[in-house]
């Protein structure tokens, strides 16, 4: 395609056409000429924003971008209602990549049911290969609104899923050759459908109808980060046994054939919860079929200690993401 803002054709075939999911609480949406999405707003109804580019990935990219700014979103306990989306696109791609990837979009949105409200579409050399900005929005009641800040000194700490699910994933895909030269098909086959697990959409419904205090999507610097991440702005501490956090064998396994830390990778998929009552809100999980554990406990102080048998030690503020090292 050629470099600059896409052509109206292409916009109006390639874009703007895949858009099918419409939600009643926005008034403006994505059209041509249009610069400004609008929504309304009910009385003691608060609306939440994020945005998160995607960077590190080119297989499913579209999919991806969606899914992970909605962990945020709904990881203060919102209901996730639409997304303005900046695409920027090399040279070398096709219309047909193009379609595909809003294909992906659309269907994401679809099964989450929101709306793709409007956003820019650019072919640039600034980038050589698809970079998505997505900004997600989201509607919760003022008094339901969920904060990474709201853990209390006593609570349960809740980690869902398994740890390192994105960062897996990823590498699957984009070392596949690589692996394949160390592990049978089966096995990389496996690590290559992880994107299954990576929403919390869910995982935060759950939580949040159980009764929680703080969640926090667990992104870059993996597990470890998001620990730190939740005890700082808590301005608590924490004591969290590693062998109690839950990681697939194929994380373990990958990591060490690249010689990563799997609690510093990047885990989409994996919630952190602070609540009162973690082992209720755990078979709650587990019966809707999300897989649970509680990994600690928070507590007075500043102090964050992991515990691995008689070893202690503590949590260091998040260091770059062990992805960059691979990919």
């Amino acid at each position: 395609m050629k470099v600059g803002k896409v052509s109206e054709s292409i916009l109006k075939r390639s874009v703007l056409k895949q858009i099918k999911t419409r939600r009643e609480e926005v008034l403006v949406g994505a059209s041509v000429g249009e610069d400004c999405a609008a929504a309304e707003l009910e009385q003691g109804e608060v609306f939440v924003f994020s945005t998160d580019p995607i960077t590190m990935a080119s297989d499913n990219i579209g999919t991806l971008s969606i899914t992970v700014t909605m962990n945020d979103i709904a990881s203060a306990g919102a209901e996730p209602v639409g997304v303005l989306l900046s695409c920027l696109l090399p040279p070398c791609m096709k219309e047909h990549d193009l379609q595909e990837m809003m294909g992906q979009i659309s269907h994401k949105c679809a099964e989450l049911n929101i709306q793709i409200m409007g956003g820019h579409t650019e072919v640039t050399r600034a980038v050589n290969q698809p970079v998505i900005t997505v900004t997600g929005i989201g509607k919760v009641k003022k008094a339901e609104l969920v904060k990474t800040s709201g853990a209390r000194p006593g609570d349960d700490i809740v980690v869902t899923k398994w740890i390192g699910l994105e960062g897996t994933y990823i590498i699957a895909k984009e070392k596949r050759e690589a692996l394949l030269g160390r592990f049978a098909p089966d096995f990389v086959e496996a690590a290559e459908q992880f994107d299954q697990f990576l929403s919390v959409v869910k995982d935060a419904q759950i939580a949040v109808k159980h009764g929680v205090h703080a969640m926090h999507d667990v992104t870059e610097s993996g597990i470890f980060g998001a620990l730190w991440d939740m005890a700082e702005a808590s301005e608590i501490g924490m004591e969290i046994e590693l062998k109690s956090i839950p990681v697939k064998q194929e994380t373990i396994e990958i990591c060490n054939h690249f010689d990563i830390n799997p609690y510093k990778l990047i885990s989409s998929g994996s919630l952190l919860i602070a609540a009162e009552d973690g082992y209720g809100l755990v078979r709650e999980l587990e019966k809707n079929g999300i897989n649970a554990a509680v990994v600690g406990k928070a507590n007075e102080g500043n102090d964050r200690v992991l515990l691995n048998n008689d070893e202690r030690r503590f949590l260091t503020p998040p260091e770059t993401d062990e992805l960059y090292k691979v990919v």
